[in-house]
């Protein structure tokens, strides 16, 4: 019998993590494939946004100190750490955010009423379903709702932490289930660590999540925690604490990861991924349009002991396995999830 090839090993890798129902990790290159803008341009809008009155100098100076660290070529995420904005400064930059992002997260959802079949995600959780799985877990620092539009699309049931229907309230268990003649219907249970294009909270801090909402309803603010050294202050507080809680245990119970478009540079996320990796050889496949350096570094440390990256590449796509870190070329662009599933799954849209 001939020796298996270089893409066929791959190939199997990949079918065997897939049929472990994974733990999907979305990241920002998951949304952008699909239209919705990054950091870069997040940045940019920040620049130009107009601010509102009433800020004090203090305040005023330090949102010039952030103007400026982003104009000297400083990332968001390091530029708004080396700033202390007030809460009313990360209130205007969560509304700035959602205001910025909200078009583009519909614009999926108006592809969506014209083809069911717009997201390869909604393919990705077809397959994972056609077996005995009834919940597919997805953790995402993605504020959009792709994830959720994806399920809808292939008649799934999604939990996100809060109740169902237009004014949702927050869950008080994380295994709240729609049920079908008694029994649980087959859900997709996102946790979205740093919050989400409809969640918001008021000055009594109640929480509540509206799908619908096209404004900022009155008297409330976005929940969502946004690049900063807030960040990290806010994850100790409701909703985040328990959505995190959820994400840590979807992450060490699950047999294999499967990573769309992440950069690892989450600290929230691959805590877990990693320590797993390392401990019990889980088995994680990462498709993305390049590899970021925190990415390569993770995987050639010696810590993820059985791994499959893609990304792109001269002849298609380059893989890079824990038995070939050197790597090696493939001839199809399996680096996009939609080709990535052709290839691996058989399926089609």
């Amino acid at each position: 019998m001939a020796a298996k090839s270089r893409a066929e090993i791959a190939q199997e890798f990949a079918q065997n993590s897939l049929s472990t129902a994974p733990v999907i990790i979305l990241g920002s290159g998951a949304s952008a494939a699909h239209g919705v803008p990054g950091m870069w341009a997040l940045a940019a809008h920040l620049s130009a946004a107009a601010l509102p009155p009433g800020w004090t100098g203090e305040e005023n100076a330090e949102w010039t100190s952030f103007l400026g660290r982003l104009k000297a070529g400083v990332d968001l995420e390091t530029a708004l750490q080396a700033v202390r904005p007030t809460e009313r400064q990360t209130q205007f930059i969560a509304g700035a955010t959602r205001e910025f992002l909200l078009p583009f997260d519909l614009a999926v959802l108006e592809s969506l009423l014209v083809d069911r079949h717009a997201l390869p995600l909604t393919r990705l959780y077809r397959h994972v379903f056609d077996s005995t799985h009834t919940t597919i877990h997805v953790v995402t620092p993605n504020y959009d709702r792709l994830a959720e539009y994806a399920a809808d699309a292939v008649g799934v049931s999604t939990f996100t932490g809060f109740n169902y229907g237009y004014l949702q309230t927050r869950a008080r268990t994380p295994n709240t289930r729609v049920t079908v003649n008694g029994l649980p219907s087959r859900t997709v249970a996102i946790w979205k660590v740093h919050g989400s294009l409809d969640w918001f909270q008021d000055a009594a801090n109640q929480i509540v999540g509206v799908r619908s909402a096209l404004t900022i309803p009155a008297s409330y603010a976005p929940l969502m925690i946004t690049p900063g050294i807030d960040k990290y202050r806010l994850t100790h507080v409701e909703p985040f604490r328990t959505i995190l809680s959820c994400s840590d245990k979807a992450l060490e119970t699950a047999r294999s990861y499967f990573c769309v478009g992440y950069g690892f540079n989450d600290e929230h996320l691959q805590t877990k991924l990693i320590e797993r990796c390392n401990r019990d050889s889980i088995p994680l496949v990462v498709i993305t349009k390049e590899l970021t350096t925190t990415a390569k570094a993770f995987l050639t440390g010696g810590r993820c002991r059985r791994y499959l990256a893609i990304e792109d590449g001269a002849t298609g796509a380059r893989a890079y396995m824990h038995d070939a870190p050197a790597g090696f070329d493939l001839d199809k662009p399996l680096w996009r999830l939609d080709q990535f599933l052709d290839h691996v799954t058989g399926t089609r849209p």
